[in-house]
């Protein structure tokens, strides 16, 4: 058992197009799944709808009990929001404790305030807070309420490179046995933080699995493409690795691909971007391929000619290259895929 919810809503604003949600996810206990999807695919609306926010069509249960029709408070659900939602008034340790006042089961409020590094800010107040303090405080309240129910939209959002990465980890460490929700466009948060993904587009779950069924078995370009693979025109590799006449676009993870000087694909370095853990060589291979999206389409639906490596030793810009692909690594997508 544990969170159902299977919602339609409908959002309208004056002067722009209704926008629908049409959405079901299952979330076991003890798990965390987190909705990945890029900005505008209705990921927080869904969050919100679930929460009780948004009227609705459908139902949300939790333990096969369903909860429609009560008001968010009734819902046992804790909301952790991006913008924190801390009341300025208060001290840290009353924001921490502040939803204990109505429950009689709940948990240690300077116990979870310690849990979170942040035990030494009791007395302080939110405005005097960075970031990722104000965060973790608002984990510490949501937590303080032994919700069944963890929903957390995009917490990590707004906070700094090193101050994610920190609190990331002290999140996977928090939810690890807590049924939580979590909403996020970053793909590095969502693997180090969900036992399972449903990939958001335009409203509606396009894809659910493991991080491993996401990221390395794509169901869709869109989904490759938004999780990091190459998204390739298929004719850009048909003879180097044998595709069948009937593929239409290749996807791979930049870790599969090799420079191998002995490798089938060839090509030209267009450009050597240093990342922090890796170096990442865009190629640009040697075809001529009209590709219907490209590099201008955010989710490479139409296929690319160009293949993204990460390597330890870079050649230069301007370096020809040869390069291979275990077949085995590709994900093929036709005209009926």
């Amino acid at each position: 058992m544990g969170l159902h919810a299977d919602v339609s809503a409908t959002f309208a604003a004056d002067g722009a197009e209704a926008f629908v949600v049409d959405a079901a996810i299952e979330v076991e206990r003890g798990e965390s799944l987190v909705v990945l999807g890029p900005s505008g695919s209705g990921k927080t609306l869904l969050l919100e709808t679930i929460a009780g926010f948004h009227a609705h069509d459908g139902t949300v249960s939790l333990d096969g009990e369903a909860l429609d029709g009560r008001p968010p408070e009734r819902r046992d659900f804790g909301f952790v929001f991006q913008d924190y939602a801390l009341f300025p008034h208060l001290t840290v340790l009353e924001n921490a404790a502040y939803g204990t006042r109505y429950r009689d089961d709940h948990g240690d409020p300077e116990a979870l305030l310690a849990e979170l590094g942040v035990a030494d800010l009791a007395d302080r107040y939110p405005p005097t807070l960075s970031g990722g303090e104000k965060q973790r405080v608002a984990l510490a309240r949501a937590l303080a309420v032994r919700p069944e129910v963890m929903l957390l939209d995009e917490p990590l959002a707004a906070l700094d490179v090193p101050t994610r990465q920190a609190l990331r980890d002290d999140l996977a460490t928090v939810l690890d046995d807590v049924t939580a929700v979590y909403v996020t466009h970053n793909r590095t948060t969502a693997r180090a933080v969900a036992d399972r993904i449903a990939v958001m587009r335009d409203g509606h779950i396009v894809q659910t699995g493991t991080p491993e069924d996401v990221f390395e078995r794509p169901d869709s370009p869109m989904v490759a493409a938004f999780t990091g693979s190459n998204v390739v025109a298929a004719d850009a590799l048909r003879e180097a690795v044998d595709l069948s006449p009937d593929a239409t676009t290749v996807a791979v993870r930049p870790e599969h691909v090799c420079i191998d000087a002995d490798g089938p694909i060839t090509g030209e370095v267009a450009r050597v971007v240093r990342e922090d853990a890796a170096v990442r060589v865009l190629v640009d291979l040697d075809v001529a391929v009209p590709a219907a999206g490209g590099r201008a389409d955010p989710f490479g639906e139409g296929g690319d000619t160009r293949l993204s490596v990460f390597v330890a030793d870079p050649p230069a810009a301007g370096d020809r290259v040869r390069l291979s692909v275990p077949r085995d690594r590709l994900t093929v997508y036709t005209d009926e895929t």
